[in-house]
């Protein structure tokens, strides 16, 4: 890869909402600062780069890249052309979990989770993603399954798949790569050395900053100094903390208060992150409810089924609503 200047950036998928110097919006600093031509998808096929798979997957950086890619007209190419092998790996598993004998072998494999589980929910940095003990504990991983398994379905065939990635990377100039963590180890020993770089430590931005509030926020709970967390969401200029301080407010017992906020939040260009009209909306229905206006609840739950695409955390919120009104303390 002669000429190519090719940064690695790991993605965590949903555990980026627990670190908050490795969120989702550090990625989306990481990559700016770079300045690529091009931004590749290393994790992910072209079929599902075009269906949006990655919304389902909880890919939370990619809710804040892919956008940001866009409007700057950044060229975003996928490159795993293999996902029937990931699908293999996932029916391999369920095939393993319907026999005694494959359930045993996922018992010996417990281990293994136990330890990646471990790793990604240690507080992690971008210098930390590339020092070496954490690259050899990713390697481990991939190993132990090796050792169990062989290199094939149980693995998702990652080592084949990072290596076709690898040769794909033909860029003639700058770009970045986002890369599933697991797939991460196995690109970096399928590229020639010298031909890519790794995150480096970095001075978090103010939008990082903001992000790591709002993750706060999201996994609220009882030990968290509340009245803080609000006064922290009142400084960030996002849409997203409108709804994370209702959050707040109704976990505190005060549904007419997030109510107040959840309307305030609606008036506004809440588009993004993707992920936000669905929740927002289905949210506003359930308070609504509460309060017994059932009919402009109904057209919340409504809204939310019509929108091209929300959590299904959101549209299951949506569909037991048009059901039956929703009543504090029923969530």
């Amino acid at each position: 890869m002669p000429g190519v200047s090719v940064l690695l950036v790991p993605t965590l998928g949903p555990f980026h909402i627990l670190h908050p110097r490795y969120n989702g919006v550090t990625v989306l600093e990481l990559t700016r600062l770079y300045q690529p031509e091009t931004l590749y998808l290393a994790s992910y096929s072209p079929q599902e780069l075009g269906a949006q798979r990655w919304r389902d997957q909880n890919e939370l950086s990619f809710f804040h890249v892919l956008p940001w890619a866009e409007r700057v007209g950044l060229a975003v190419v996928a490159l795993d052309e293999a996902e029937d092998l990931r699908r293999q790996a996932l029916e391999f598993r369920q095939a393993l979990e319907q026999y005694p004998r494959g359930q045993e072998f996922l018992r010996r494999a417990a281990p293994l989770e136990e330890a990646l589980q471990r790793l990604l929910t240690e507080p992690m940095t971008p210098e930390r993603l590339a020092q070496k003990g954490t690259i050899e504990a990713l390697q481990a991983y991939h190993q132990g399954y090796v050792r169990l398994f062989g290199d094939g379905p149980a693995t998702g065939f990652r080592s084949l798949r990072m290596r076709k990635v690898a040769e794909r990377l033909s860029s003639p100039g700058r770009a970045v790569v986002l890369v599933d963590v697991l797939d991460y180890p196995l690109l970096i020993e399928a590229l020639p050395e010298g031909s890519y770089r790794l995150p480096q430590a970095h001075a978090p931005t103010e939008f990082e900053r903001w992000r790591s509030l709002l993750d706060r926020a999201w996994r609220l709970s009882e030990s968290d100094d509340w009245g803080l967390l609000l006064e922290g969401l009142q400084a960030v200029k996002e849409p997203e903390a409108l709804y994370c301080a209702a959050q707040i407010y109704l976990a505190a017992g005060q549904p007419e208060d997030a109510l107040v906020l959840l309307e305030e939040l609606l008036h506004t260009d809440f588009h993004h992150p993707a992920y936000l009209p669905g929740y927002a909306l289905a949210r506003y229905g359930q308070l609504a409810d509460a309060l017994g206006q059932r009919e402009r609840a109904l057209r919340a739950y409504q809204a939310v089924l019509g929108l091209s695409w929300a959590p299904a955390e959101a549209r299951e919120i949506a569909l037991a609503g048009q059901r039956t009104p929703f009543r504090l303390g029923s969530a």
